[in-house]
């Protein structure tokens, strides 16, 4: 129920016993671009990217990513924490590649002890995450997993106005 995390799709991409996890909010676009933002970067090929809100931990940091869905493998292959050249050349390769402000973050063993209290939903990627509206990935995503994750996607925020 944390306001942070309500309704939201997280990508992890990073997970060790020893040293925690982090991952990235998919959901949460700020209908902004790369070149809207007041860099000190000087990467013109990256004023069209995307930014979303990855988390909030290090919102005073922005972390580019390159995403690429391997349809023949079923496997989503996205490589976090790039520099503003390797995000260029992500982008020059075809690479689909999007900015966050922030991250979550979880220390050691935290994360599965969240799992246990069956406070997160897990779910294995089916596809390429970022779509024109991804404000509806939440819903799209718990759609695909069963009959009572769909009523879940549609009931809403507050129950008691339903």
């Amino acid at each position: 129920m944390d306001s942070n995390f309500k309704r939201a799709v997280l990508y992890l991409n990073h997970h060790s016993a020893e040293a925690g996890a982090e991952g990235l909010i998919l959901n949460r676009p700020t209908h902004k671009k790369v070149g809207d933002l007041s860099l000190a970067t000087n990467t013109p090929e990256l004023d069209h990217v995307p930014v979303y809100v990855g988390g909030p931990v290090g919102t005073d940091h922005l972390i580019f990513a390159s995403i690429h869905w391997l349809p023949e493998e079923k496997r989503l292959e996205f490589d976090s924490r790039l520099s503003a050249s390797a995000a260029v050349a992500r982008v020059s390769e075809g690479f689909h590649v999007v900015a966050f402000i922030g991250h979550s973050g979880w220390s050691a063993g935290q994360l599965e002890g969240e799992i246990l209290e069956r406070v997160w939903i897990t779910h294995r990627p089916e596809g390429l995450p970022f779509t024109e509206n991804s404000t509806s990935l939440w819903k799209d995503t718990l759609e695909g997993i069963s009959p009572w994750h769909y009523l879940l996607a549609l009931t809403p925020d507050d129950p008691s106005l339903n």
